[in-house]
C-alpha cells in the first residue's frame, strides 16, 4: 500500500518536472523570437519588493497575534 502511494507521488512529480521543463522551453525560444526587452531587471525588483512586503505584513500580524495571545476573542464589535 505504501508503495503504490510512493509509486503515485513519484509519476505526478515527474509529469510535474515535464511540464515545466517543456514551459522553460517555450519560454526560452518566444525569448529567442522576440528578443529581449529590458524589463528583466525592473520587473524583478517590483516583484522581489512586492513578496518582501507581503511577508513583512504577514509577519507583523503573526507578532501581533502572537502578542494579543487569544485576547481577541473578547473584543466587541457590536
Amino acid at each position: 500500500m505504501i508503495k503504490q502511494q510512493l509509486n503515485k507521488v513519484h509519476i505526478a512529480a515527474t509529469l510535474g518536472v515535464a511540464s515545466l521543463r517543456r514551459r522553460a522551453e517555450a519560454a526560452q525560444e518566444e525569448i529567442r523570437e522576440r528578443g529581449d526587452r529590458g524589463e528583466g531587471v525592473p520587473t524583478v525588483i517590483i516583484i522581489v519588493a512586492t513578496i518582501v512586503g507581503a511577508l513583512l505584513i504577514a509577519g507583523g500580524l503573526a507578532a501581533l497575534y502572537s502578542k494579543a495571545n487569544g485576547k481577541l476573542g473578547d473584543i466587541d464589535l457590536g
